[in-house]
């Protein structure tokens, strides 16, 4: 019993940390307006499935109103479990649909052994996504990326592509069709994990990416959990510098204008006079 109740204080615990930073999220960018239809992008991982978790609660609370549809791609893996997601999303009571398309044979055709598949794969499910939630006139795709996931991908685009960018929580696509929006991005990978524990989730793991060793993001992700150990803060402190970008401290011509940088010209009578005593 003492063990039950110990768990019941902590799933209130994670559920209110978890509904007070995606609270935050969605009001600071503004993701989420009155009459919307978000469409929620479900994978089985813990990340979505609590995202839906929360928006589900958000959307018998919150003072707007929004409907709510769940999407799943079924890329069909080798052994995906195909009924979790429906027997899952019908016992919640929510709108769903599963979208099959074999990505997963054009991801290992194209692919040579030894790559990475997860570039690929990410594009092609983002276009069949896209097109899918402008087809429904979806105003939101609702992703479950978090914090981590967004100081993982700076440090992927430092180290391997020589750019400073990560994840917005908020984006406009390139055309124009779809906002995308990252409720989850104030809100610790490791919190969500305990959440999820909690709940139970029926949890499908992505055997396609999952089973590749030595990825790029992997190894950010195990520094970044080394730094955390270390120097307890310091991912925290990487997030906000996100947030808080000083472009003149850079050295990107295109956001400063560094050329048209001249000191002021004095003349005579402003130069200030030392009188000797």
């Amino acid at each position: 019993m003492a063990k039950a109740n110990r768990s019941g204080l902590e799933l209130n615990r994670c559920r209110k940390s978890l509904r007070r930073d995606m609270g935050h999220a969605i009001a600071d960018f503004n993701m989420i307006e009155d009459g919307d239809l978000v469409m929620v992008c479900l994978s089985g991982g813990k990340d979505s499935y609590v995202l839906l978790d929360i928006l589900l609660h958000l959307q018998k609370h919150a003072p707007i109103d929004f409907q709510i549809h769940a999407v799943n791609l079924d890329q069909k893996q080798p052994e995906f479990p195909q009924h979790v997601l429906p027997d899952y999303l019908s016992s919640r009571g929510v709108p769903f649909k599963i979208l099959e398309q074999d990505t997963y044979s054009i991801v290992t055709e194209k692919i040579e052994a030894g790559k990475t598949y997860c570039g690929l794969c990410s594009r092609l499910r983002r276009g069949i996504l896209y097109n899918y939630a402008d087809s429904i006139g979806a105003d939101k795709i609702a992703l479950g990326h978090h914090r981590d996931d967004i100081v993982e991908t700076l440090f992927l685009n430092m180290f391997f592509g020589g750019r400073l960018k990560a994840m917005p929580p908020k984006l406009l696509s390139d055309d124009r069709r779809n906002v995308v929006i990252r409720p989850l991005a104030y809100c610790r990978e490791s919190l969500l994990q305990r959440y999820a524990d909690l709940m139970d989730f029926p949890i499908i793991p992505c055997n396609l990416c999952g089973s590749q060793e030595n990825l790029q993001r992997q190894s950010i992700k195990t520094m970044l959990q080394d730094w955390d150990r270390q120097f307890p803060g310091r991912v925290d402190s990487i997030f906000r510098s996100i947030a808080h970008v000083s472009p003149s401290q850079l050295a990107d011509t295109d956001l400063f204008p560094f050329q048209e940088l001249r000191r002021i010209q004095r003349g005579v009578d402003d130069i200030p006079r030392v009188e000797l005593l």
